[in-house]
């Protein structure tokens, strides 16, 4: 076996990884902590939906762009490190803008938010190609789906505890100085689980692709690749179509302000069950990833995604709220694993980073599911919504079902 292939160093660097970044993002969670900032600075329904989409999307944009010059790379670390840089400096930058513009410039603090988590996930953009070379690199296939669950596992613990920190800084002090110090304070410890996973071992990558001469040039090889590959094209139109929860996610929690007292207790609350959910679901996600059942671990975590919205029609109380998000964080973390070990399942090796682009950049249209929601629910209602929601997702269910996975 090859230096650092499936080494417990690598493995445990990569868990303290998820960890300590599983605190920080829970903080600016879109489907509670980040709906109550956009409102309290005078945002709408549809500006909360698109500041959802901007923590998930501005990665999309750039992921062609990496894959285009990570595919020459035979090492990923040193690239990875700078991103790391970057994210760090970015989430603490938007605590600290929060704290110095204080509650006198609304709409100059919604740009800052905005502006800021656009950078944070514009950086991850370049970051997730290398990311995934890296662990493709260093993990074999059936422990790597080990691996990433452990990892989703602690991820799930410290948002955990991470919605008992925002219950206390919320309550502690007044808005808008305490949602400064909960990404300042998020940022601190992300950064601990950066410089863990900055020192994993990687080995050289000796096959690797030549870089085409021009961007272009390598846009149109990944038009030819999406369309030759059929086992590529249907796993993208799957994950995209596996996002149309978020058409209704970012705005459950406005829709449980109404039935019910949404305090600072509730929502830490709603956090940790959210995070449970996710943390629990792993156990489960890694004993199938690591016998080969990637497939079965989408189709599973799509089901999940389909009975929480349905829980959404009669939820009226914390407790029902409650488990709807702790049936959610589940269902994301195991699409995510799902789709992560399936691409590198199905990509030849030279041309990993190139896979996971294209997969990413395409499916990941999806997170901007917010976004047409916030519109649509100002149309069709709560109720129209959900519908929509579930009706997308059962299609995702009935393709997931043909996807491909190892010796399957």
């Amino acid at each position: 076996m090859k230096q650092g292939i499936n080494s417990t160093s690598n493995h445990i660097k990569n868990i303290a990884h998820g960890f300590f970044l599983g605190i920080a993002t829970a903080i600016a969670e879109p489907a509670t902590i980040l709906p109550l900032m956009v409102t309290h600075f005078g945002g709408s329904p549809a500006l909360v939906g698109f500041f959802a989409s901007l923590l998930r999307g501005g990665a999309v944009v750039v992921q062609l762009l990496a894959a285009f010059n990570a595919q020459s790379y035979p090492v990923m670390l040193p690239y990875l490190r700078r991103i790391f840089l970057a994210r760090f400096v970015t989430w603490f930058g938007i605590g600290f803008l929060i704290l110095l513009l204080g509650d006198e410039h609304h709409t100059l603090s919604l740009y800052v938010l905005g502006c800021g988590l656009f950078a944070f996930s514009f950086s991850a953009g370049f970051g997730a190609v290398y990311f995934q070379e890296i662990v493709s690199k260093v993990f074999t296939h059936q422990f790597r789906g080990k691996t990433m669950a452990w990892k989703q596992f602690f991820a799930g613990l410290g948002s955990i505890l991470s919605g008992g920190i925002a219950a206390w800084i919320l309550k502690a002090f007044p808005a808008p100085q305490s949602y400064g110090y909960l990404f300042i304070f998020s940022a601190l410890l992300m950064g601990i689980g950066l410089i863990a996973f900055s020192t994993v071992h990687e080995p050289i990558k000796a096959n690797v692709s030549q870089k085409e001469k021009n961007f272009r040039t390598f846009l149109r090889n990944g038009r030819a690749l999406l369309k030759q590959d059929r086992y590529l094209s249907h796993q993208i139109v799957t994950y995209f179509l596996s996002y149309a929860y978020l058409l209704s996610l970012p705005f459950i929690v406005l829709d449980a302000k109404t039935k019910i007292n949404l305090d600072a207790h509730t929502l830490g609350l709603f956090i940790s069950a959210q995070m449970s959910g996710a943390m629990v679901s792993n156990i489960l996600w890694g004993k199938l990833s690591s016998k080969g059942n990637n497939r079965t671990t989408v189709s599973s975590a799509i089901m999940l995604s389909i009975i929480s919205i349905l829980g959404a029609f009669i939820a009226n109380s914390a407790a029902g709220y409650a488990l709807l998000f702790f049936i959610i964080g589940g269902s994301m973390d195991g699409v995510r694993l799902g789709f992560g070990n399936l691409i590198a399942i199905i990509a030849p090796e030279d041309k990993r980073p190139v896979y996971i682009a294209i997969q990413s950049n395409l499916s990941s249209i999806g997170i901007f599911f917010s976004i047409p929601g916030g519109f649509l629910l100002s149309l069709i209602g709560y109720v129209g919504l959900y519908s929509l929601s579930i009706i997308l997702l059962s299609i995702a269910f009935w393709l997931s079902l043909f996807l491909k996975d190892l010796q399957k």
